[in-house]
C-alpha cells in the first residue's frame, strides 16, 4: 500500500558524471567534462488509475490481515478443542481407574466364592475379562491424554518434553448459543472479512484496467550544468533546463485493453 501511495507524488532524480577524453591522433587536447543535473517527473492522476491502485493495495493488505487473523483463530480453536478433550480424558481416566479398583475387588470376591464352591468357573472368567477390558481401556485413555497434551504443547509453542498439564476435573459451562443470530455477526469472521476485502481489491482492478483506455500524461522537469571544472558547473552560461509534457494514447491494441477489463470483471 505504501508503494502504491508513493506513485501519487513526483519522483526526483539526480545525476552526475565525469568524462575524460583525448588521444594521440586527436587534434584536440585531452580534457575533462563534468555533468551535474536534477530531474523530476510526475504523472497527474486525472483518470483515477493511481488512486484505484492505492485502494486495491489497501484492500489487499486488509485481506492479508484478515487471513492472518483467521489462522490465529484456527490455532486458538484447535487449542480449545484439545484442552476440552484433555479434560474429558481426565474424567474418563478417573472413571476407568475407579472401575478397575471395583473389578479387582469383584474378582477377589468371585475367586473366594469359587474356592468355596459357591460360584462357577465361568463367573471367575467373566470377572477376569471385565477387569482386563477395563485396564485396556484405561491404557488407551492414558495414551490419548498424552497425545492431547503433546498437541497442546505444540500449539502454545512449547517442547512436549518440557510441558505438562495437571490433571483436573473441569466443570466448565459452555455458554448457550441463541437460536437467532444477527447477520452482522458474520462480519466478525476473519475468513468472510478476507473474502470481502478481496472483492474490494478486485473491484478496484476493474477501474484500473478501464483507465488504460485514456491517455497517460506525464510532466517532466530537469536542470543542470556542464563544464570542465566544478566551479564552471554553476555558471549561468553552462546551465540548461527543460520543462515537458508528454501524452500517450493507445490507438489500436487488437482488443487487449477490453480483454483486461473483462478479465478483471470476471
Amino acid at each position: 500500500m505504501r508503494q502504491q501511495s508513493a506513485t501519487l507524488f513526483p519522483a526526483l532524480t539526480a545525476n552526475a558524471g565525469a568524462t575524460r577524453s583525448g588521444g594521440a591522433g586527436s587534434t584536440t587536447t585531452a580534457g575533462t567534462r563534468l555533468q551535474l543535473g536534477v530531474g523530476a517527473s510526475w504523472e497527474p492522476d486525472i483518470w483515477g488509475r493511481l488512486r484505484l491502485g492505492v485502494t486495491s493495495a489497501q484492500a489487499s493488505a486488509q485481506a492479508s490481515a484478515a487471513t492472518l487473523a483467521a489462522a490465529r483463530l484456527s490455532a486458538q480453536a484447535a487449542l480449545a478443542v484439545n484442552y476440552f478433550a484433555l479434560r474429558e480424558a481426565d474424567h474418563q481416566i478417573a472413571l476407568l481407574s475407579a472401575a478397575v479398583s471395583a473389578y479387582e475387588r469383584a474378582l477377589r470376591i468371585t475367586g473366594n466364592q469359587y474356592n468355596a464352591s459357591i460360584a462357577q468357573r465361568t463367573d471367575v472368567l467373566q470377572a477376569q475379562t471385565q477387569l482386563a477390558t477395563t485396564r485396556a481401556n484405561l491404557s488407551v485413555a492414558t495414551g490419548q491424554r498424552a497425545v492431547l497434551e503433546h498437541a497442546i504443547a505444540l500449539l502454545v509453542g512449547k517442547s512436549p518434553s518440557d510441558f505438562s498439564v495437571a490433571v483436573a476435573m473441569s466443570d466448565t459451562k459452555v455458554p448457550a448459543v441463541p437460536l437467532v443470530l444477527p447477520s452482522a455477526l458474520l462480519q466478525q469472521r476473519p475468513d468472510i472479512a478476507a473474502a470481502e476485502r478481496g472483492v474490494a481489491a478486485a473491484n478496484a482492478q476493474i477501474g484500473i484496467q478501464r483507465a488504460a483506455r485514456f491517455p497517460n500524461l506525464v510532466l517532466t522537469a530537469s536542470g543542470g550544468g556542464a563544464g570542465s571544472t566544478a566551479a564552471s558547473l554553476f555558471n549561468a552560461s553552462n546551465t540548461v533546463w527543460a520543462l515537458g509534457l508528454s501524452a500517450a494514447q493507445i490507438l489500436f491494441d487488437a482488443g487487449a485493453v477490453r480483454a483486461r477489463v473483462e478479465g478483471a470483471e470476471a
